[in-house]
């Protein structure tokens, strides 16, 4: 999000007369209650029940959830300003009125409206133009007038597409206001399409989960715990910021939000232990802004990307990890190298009494023990949904109540946490443990969600739903039962206030959605766009051209473009629109490059660099709200930041022709070596680009460097320089590959076979393309059963090789989409490539990577143990 809700000025919101803030907080609490209602099962039991129909399908589902989030962004957000309170306050309430009055028309009357589908009445136009500007207003009120001129601009072209002043390549027929309106709020392919969709089923329960962990004090006990294990160490204020905003990046959405969390604790830190007001911004923000790729959220966007691309959740939270996990190291690497540079110290901290040898051991055991513990329960889970998945879900609920109140007894023994550090807490930082102890029970409900997408394999709605629940519950329970523990009476002002919190928390959520629910909106108008009138195909011929084919050329400039776009649209908006434009050329041009890029890390790509603009001068809106902390330079901090996030930066190029990076087709022992040395090369690059290990480098020792790190996250490159990774041949020679007398293969089962197809677009029949796709063998065992495992039908005629439409479920089925296997000129196989299994291991190229590293290093440390010498003799 470009703005969260709590961007929103005090005058606007906070100050507002008691009745107005009445009416938003209740439309905030019940909306949430609404999202929660829908993701249980509760409506189908009680439907069951009463004979009422209480469930709401998802499309049902979409429309009140888009008539909450324009209800509330129409009040909540002023439409005119210096304008008479009255006028203001009337004009406010009527437009909410009418913006959810659209929304809801399409509920009412959805029988009526698919009798006459594509057949608009004059009432339907109204409310389906009604419905629009409200969201065009809301847009402008809550995120500002670029997203709305995008949206604007994609609206022109399908109403006047067909006008001169278009470019021929641009032209198309135009659509009449009857099929506009129809297409954009009607039916699914505009406002309420996928974007909404996603928000409506999942963005919603994780981003109300975030809030109501923040909520319960999660957010204050990460910050605390993080200070209090690091803040010792050299320059130890910046690692703690990098850390708690990591863990505030499992549960938020928004690196705005994060900022002003951690940094509001993370700055004046800082600040006082050395660090410049930029510097210190600085940190704050790219640790931040790095906190939106950190899985499971991954800045609302995860959802989206996993709905775009067909690819499951659990995949994505897999494909996303180490890129998350390699930048958040190298970016506490970065603060070490600048605490090193500047000569910092830490804060002091309260002695311990355990030796290291004993924490090393006490970590091992507990480590061992959670592992031990976690694989029983695992096994005892699986052994009883095998007969009956209710006593499953019983034993998970008992499970959880016997260690929540186990923590709960842990947390009353020690002191409640207050908010922040104390000046005793800065002067001498508390002991770790006894700060840890406070707040285990807030990981529980983050262990919930986490063992409910990983392990046992739930939607994320699902999971996000039980974790909410379990949040709820502590939420509620976590005062009264302390005082419990310790002795005391439980008085009601102890269960009113948790309630209240739930309360508070149930708000926040909601107010967190509004921007969100309103972005995805609009985007559905672009995507309806692309859908209706093919843009994405003029725009990708236009990049294509100017990129002359060249896949890095294209890669740069998608990349500018989503920094460009990225400076005036929230996150989620910027990744939808220039996915839906540029993934799919992206990904052909890489094949006509030889690469088969998968779509999925496309959109990594794209995402990634919609994150960074947040820090990108000269708009960066993490790095304004950093410096409104820091008191510094709003336009030096951002600069500052993205020297920092430059490490971000090149990583979505390396998974884009290595994909090994994102954990794509890799077993265990090679996903090892993948994640060391991914991590050594983020290390060598910052190095670099930081110009220090233990001593500044020489021109040499940098230029090594950037050589090692590129060297260990493409060894292939090397390798390509000198062996071919496939064998070409025409496609008509397919059937060569094989023994068809004895049907057994010439190839060795181990390889593979790549192909490649030519035929009319789906979108443009007179335009020919090209789809690469791999061919495993798998041990088929003729002709007819590789073919059929890969979803190939190909029919011999003449000299070609065509081939027919894939059934739908088929391997190749998504794949193959961009053809027109109709039109009058088939798909042909066009050409064959075998995998070189000949080709020496391409991990080979580590070893001097790795060894020309530790050169560097041990010349480094030798330079700086003569410098020492030479400072003791003075």
């Amino acid at each position: 999000m470009s703005k969260s809700f709590n961007n929103v000025s005090k005058k606007n919101y906070n100050l507002r007369e008691p009745s107005f803030g009445f009416l938003i907080s209740l439309i905030c609490i019940l909306w949430s209650v609404f999202q929660l209602w829908i993701a249980s099962d509760f409506p189908f039991y009680l439907s069951e029940k009463t004979n009422l129909n209480l469930v709401f399908n998802s499309q049902e589902a979409r429309q009140i959830h888009l008539a909450f989030g324009l209800s509330l962004g129409l009040l909540a957000y002023p439409v005119i300003n210096k304008i008479n309170p009255i006028v203001d306050k009337s004009s406010q309430i009527l437009l909410a009125i009418l913006g959810a009055s659209a929304c809801l028309y399409l509920y009412i009357f959805k029988l009526d409206i698919s009798d006459r589908a594509g057949l608009p009445t004059n009432l339907d136009i109204f409310f389906s133009i009604v419905g629009i500007i409200c969201v065009g207003i809301a847009v402008y009120r809550s995120l500002g007038l670029p997203l709305l001129l995008v949206a604007s601009l994609f609206l022109f072209y399908v109403m006047f597409g067909h006008l001169d002043f278009f470019p021929e390549s641009m032209k198309w027929k135009g659509a009449s206001l009857n099929k506009a309106t129809w297409h954009f709020w009607m039916q699914t392919e505009g406002v309420f399409g996928v974007a909404l969709g996603v928000s409506t089923s999942m963005i919603f329960l994780f981003v109300l989960f975030g809030a109501l962990l923040e909520k319960a004090g999660a957010g204050n006990y990460f910050i605390k715990l993080s200070f209090c294990a690091l803040g010792h160490l050299k320059g130890g204020p910046a690692k703690a910021a990098v850390v708690a905003s990591g863990l505030s990046g499992i549960y938020s959405g928004s690196s705005i939000a994060n900022v002003v969390t951690t940094g509001t604790f993370t700055i004046p830190l800082m600040k006082k232990t050395g660090f410049t007001p930029e510097k210190a911004g600085a940190i704050e923000v790219a640790s931040s802004t790095n906190g939106q790729l950190t899985p499971p959220v991954m800045g609302a966007a995860a959802f989206l990307i996993s709905e775009f691309t067909n690819v499951s959740y659990f995949e994505l939270i897999k494909y996303a990890a180490l890129p998350a996990l390699a930048s958040y190291i190298a970016l506490f690497y970065i603060v070490h190298l600048e605490v090193t540079k500047l000569g910092l110290k830490g804060l002091n901290k309260e002695p311990s009494s355990s030796s290291f040898l004993r924490k090393f051991t006490g970590f091992i055991f507990g480590f061992l023990f959670i592992f031990i513990l976690a694989t029983a329960i695992n096994f005892l889970f699986s052994w009883t949904t095998k007969f009956n998945p209710l006593i499953t879900s019983s034993i998970a609920i008992l499970f959880f109540l016997g260690a929540y109140i186990f923590c709960i007894w842990i947390a009353s023994k020690k002191p409640d946490l207050t908010v922040g550090l104390s000046d005793e807490e800065i002067k001498k930082l508390p002991n770790v443990k006894l700060i840890a102890d406070t707040g285990y029970h807030y990981v529980l409900p983050i262990i919930v969600l986490l063992w409910c997408v990983l392990i046992s394999r739930l939607s994320p709605s699902l999971s996000a739903y039980w974790a909410s629940l379990s949040i709820i519950f502590v939420i509620v329970t976590q005062k009264p039962l302390k005082a419990f523990f310790r002795g005391q009476i439980i008085e009601v002002s102890l269960v009113k206030k948790g309630i209240f919190d739930l309360i508070d928390g149930l708000k926040k959520g909601a107010q967190n959605m509004i921007t969100i629910s309103i972005a995805t909106g609009i985007a559905g108008i672009i995507i309806g766009t692309v859908s209706l009138t093919g843009a994405h195909q003029f725009i990708g011929e236009f990049v294509e051209s100017v990129s002359s084919g060249n896949l890095i050329i294209m890669l740069l400039l998608v990349a500018f473009m989503s920094l460009i776009l990225g400076m005036g649209l929230p996150t989620t908006a910027n990744y939808i629109v220039v996915s839906s434009l540029m993934a799919p050329v992206i990904v052909m041009v890489g094949a006509q490059n030889g690469l088969l890029v998968p779509l999925v890390a496309v959109h990594l790509f794209v995402f990634y660099f919609g994150i960074l603009a947040d820090d990108t001068p000269p708009v960066g809106l993490a790095a304004f709200a950093a410096a409104a902390i820091s008191k510094g330079d709003p336009i030096r901090t951002g600069i500052q930041g993205f020297s920092y996030d430059i490490r971000t930066a090149i990583l979505p190029f390396m998974f884009i022709f290595n994909t090994d990076i994102l954990l794509i087709n890799v077993n265990f022992f090679e996903g090892l070596i993948v994640i060391i040395t991914t991590i050594l090369a983020m290390l060598a690059f910052c190095s670099a680009i930081q110009n220090y290990i233990v001593v500044k480098n020489k021109l040499y020792e940098t230029i090594f460097l950037i050589i090692i790190s590129f060297s260990l996250f493409r060894p292939d490159f090397w390798l390509d320089k000198y062996q071919v990774p496939f064998f070409e041949m025409p496609g008509s020679k397919i059937y060569e590959l094989l023994n068809e007398e004895k049907n057994i293969f010439i190839l060795d089962q181990k390889q593979s076979i790549r192909v490649e197809f030519h035929g009319p677009d789906f979108d443009n029949p007179d335009k020919t393309i090209s789809q690469n796709s791999i061919i495993t063998l798998n041990n088929a065992s003729s002709i007819e059963k590789i073919l059929e495992n890969a979803g190939l039908y190909l029919i011999r005629e003449n000299e070609d090789v065509i081939m027919e439409e894939p059934l739908p479920g088929s391997p190749l089925f998504q794949e193959m989409k961009t053809f027109d296997f109709y039109s009058d000129k088939p798909v042909i196989l066009k050409k064959v490539f075998i995998s070189n299994n000949d080709r020496i291991s391409k991990e080979i190229f580590y070893l001097p990577s790795l060894f020309l590293l530790l050169l560097v290093y041990l010349n480094q440390h030798k330079r700086k143990k003569i410098m020492r010498v030479k400072n003791e003799k003075k």
